[in-house]
């Protein structure tokens, strides 16, 4: 394995950049990379590393650290971005790119497992990967063992945000008299609390019956079209909550004309000698509250 050595900056083509370790983008934060970027430049380079292409010509790059910038940089219609480019092998701008990713506060912790995967697969031990990224080494052999057993259920489960990555690796290698323990522990501990541990059991409850669940051949396209569905049921949520809301104006509408109606005719001296005449010398006692409020008001 190659070791990192001397680094320059220079502007480098937009297009001439692979993003070797792709994160996904929350758009908010994304837009404000851009916004700031836009109205106050870059403020700090991102990283790549060069590669000679077959053939000769000019030099491709991997980048290290700097999506956000770089991907703002293509929205903003930049061709060339500014960048320090460092003399890294490939799986050293892995290793870079996990550490950079790490280091933010809020990474995504599915993220983090994948990496450590990609890690492990390109060669390095466990013991090595807990180096590079300050774990400790039976938590990434945890890790690597909830990801080669395939438990795809639990994954999806420490995606979406319902249990804690920790958890998730102390169930998995739980048996089923075990995993109680661990979400009484998990309970103590304050790792999972209300509905969190409600939706943990149900999880412990469905892979139990249901099994470790199946992979998603397309990630991306499952999650794009998540939120595509999400948006829709929104849309016709909001649509039906519109056409309640005009049913209830309409109704609102016709109870205020017949109350007035009513109230027009009770005052006709004529109309009440006819309801008497026909033994209707009494109203409904809803109808006569309602015209009660209306001479009160």
């Amino acid at each position: 394995m190659n070791t990192v050595s001397r680094e320059h900056t220079v502007l480098v083509s937009v297009d001439a950049i692979t993003v070797v370790n792709p994160r996904i983008r929350n758009q908010k934060v994304f837009d404000e990379i851009t916004a700031n970027i836009a109205e106050l430049g870059l403020k700090r380079p991102i990283t790549v590393a060069a590669r000679e292409p077959e053939g000769g010509g000019e030099p491709n790059y991997e980048l290290v650290c700097g999506q956000g910038r770089l991907e703002a940089f293509k929205a903003l219609g930049q061709s060339e971005i500014p960048a320090i480019v460092v003399d890294a092998s490939s799986e050293d701008c892995l290793v870079m790119s996990l550490v950079e990713n790490l280091a933010r506060r809020q990474h995504r912790s599915l993220e983090l497992l994948r990496d450590i995967s990609r890690l492990k697969n390109n060669g390095y031990s466990e013991r090595e990967i807990a180096v590079k990224t300050q774990l400790s080494a039976k938590y990434v052999h945890g890790v690597i063992r909830l990801l080669e057993s395939h438990e795809h259920r639990l994954l999806r489960a420490v995606e979406s945000g319902k249990i804690p990555v920790s958890v998730a690796v102390d169930i998995a290698d739980a048996d089923d008299v075990g995993v109680q323990t661990v979400l009484r522990q998990a309970y103590e501990k304050k790792l999972l609390r209300g509905g969190r541990l409600l939706r943990a059991k149900r999880l412990v409850e469905a892979r139990q019956k249901h099994g470790k669940g199946r992979a998603s051949s397309d990630n991306r396209s499952r999650k794009s079209l998540s939120v595509e569905s999400l948006l829709k049921t929104y849309e016709n949520d909001v649509e039906k909550k519109k056409v309640l809301l005009r049913k209830a104006h309409a109704t609102r509408s016709e109870m205020l004309f017949l109350t007035q109606s009513f109230k027009t005719l009770m005052a006709d001296e004529n109309f009440v000698t006819l309801l008497r005449a026909e033994g209707l010398a009494s109203l409904p006692k809803t109808i006569s509250d309602r015209l009660t409020r209306m001479e009160g008001a």
